[in-house]
């Protein structure tokens, strides 16, 4: 399966957020201080603590800089080239440098300059440089493939930057979950005090990497990222989950949906059925069952993956007349199917083959097809199904 990671960004998004968030699920330090030195800077040291946040523990990820190499700007070609010029894999620089690219053009169009123009300062500091590298040489070792993520809140108030006192988000921040199409959402202002939740490196790095969704994953580890401030009342952390990715195909874990309904238009059973379906239920049957006072109702059953559990609840609540769903955890054995094309006797025609294991259980013609050739020979139904169904066996065995 594909390795992902889904970012929840429900108290924002930073650098360092994102770093301590893979630290704490797991990866090591020394593996990505061992990273960072194919990059030709000096002058810093990192380090990682757990700290509390709003009593959950997290991961607390520090860049120590010296003084000179702080407050050091750096063009954006000096940033490029110190990533070129590294011994980091090809994807780690071409991913790095992509970032680097979609900061300085942001930059750029906020102060109506050149992108040779830019110089970082914030952006350009060791500290940026190694939340951006280092964030995905992470996702390399980790073989994470795919990155995705919640909708970010953006914060309010105002923000000190290089630039002076600026409304919240930062231009740059803003500009980058525009050009993304990126979701946006207010974080709770009892609980978060006015200020920037969303900086321009986590902006950066998830508009880059990320698609805005969470996806069906079976996650495996869950790590958690600490901002550098403690809100008290708001746990002020980013959550990592990593895992694999669930395919479209793959049911994984089931569910059993039931559900009772004596008072609804029975026309719309049918609608019902057909809009499930569509949204990945397996399957999808209806039982007459006798309620309270001898009434006539219908119970309601869908088969799904668990995964889609919450989006076919909403639509059994949204289309029927009923105030309650049971939900039961099921597993079941099947059968491998494989559909086959067979010259008959009678024309081509298709066969369904099920299989238990390695061994040939059954086959059954394609009902379509028999009815076609019953209508167009003026045959017996029954007739066409008997015969297709011997010279399908007489196929399977004969190329088994």
């Amino acid at each position: 399966m594909t390795r992902v990671a889904y970012f929840d960004c429900f108290s924002g998004c930073s650098g360092d957020m994102i770093l301590g968030a893979l630290l704490d699920a797991g990866f090591a330090l020394d593996t990505l201080n061992k990273g960072l030195a194919q990059l030709n800077i000096s002058g810093y040291q990192l380090s990682a603590e757990k700290v509390q946040r709003s009593s959950i523990a997290a991961t607390k990820f520090n860049v120590v800089v010296d003084g000179e190499s702080h407050h050091h700007h750096r063009a954006l070609s000096e940033i490029l080239e110190i990533i070129d010029s590294s011994s980091l894999s090809q994807n780690v620089k071409k991913k790095s440098s992509a970032v680097f690219q979609r900061l300085g053009g942001v930059e750029a169009e906020i102060h109506s300059v050149t992108i040779e123009q830019v110089h970082f300062h914030e952006l350009g500091a060791i500290d940026t440089i190694i939340d951006i590298v280092g964030t995905i040489f992470a996702l390399e070792v980790l073989r994470i493939e795919h990155f995705y993520s919640s909708a970010l809140p953006v914060g309010s108030g105002n923000i000190s930057t290089a630039h002076g006192i600026l409304p919240a988000p930062a231009p740059a921040t803003l500009q980058l979950l525009a050009l993304a199409g990126a979701p946006v959402v207010s974080a709770p202002e009892s609980s978060t005090p006015p200020g920037e939740l969303v900086t321009p490196t986590g902006a950066a790095l998830v508009t880059s990497l990320a698609s805005f969704r969470r996806p069906a994953m079976k996650v495996d580890k869950v790590g958690y990222g600490a901002g550098s401030k403690d809100f008290k009342t708001w746990p002020n952390i980013l959550r990592i989950w990593l895992g694999e990715e669930i395919p479209e195909n793959d049911e994984g874990e089931l569910i059993l949906l039931e559900t009772n309904i004596d008072d609804m238009n029975p026309q719309i059973y049918g609608y019902l059925m057909e809009k499930l379906l569509a949204e990945k239920a397996l399957d999808v049957w209806f039982t007459p069952i006798q309620m309270k006072k001898n009434r006539p109702a219908i119970m309601l059953s869908v088969l799904a993956p668990a995964y889609t559990e919450a989006k076919l609840t909403g639509i059994i609540m949204r289309e029927t007349s009923t105030l309650g769903i049971r939900v039961r955890r099921v597993s079941r054995h099947t059968a491998q199917r494989e559909i086959i094309e067979i010259n008959s006797s009678l024309g081509r025609v298709r066969a369904k083959v099920k299989r238990f294991g390695a061994d040939f259980v059954d086959v059954s013609p394609e009902y379509e097809d028999c009815r076609l050739i019953a209508l167009e020979r003026n045959l017996p139904l029954q007739e066409v199904s008997r015969i297709i169904e011997i010279e399908a066996r007489q196929y399977v065995a004969s190329h088994s």
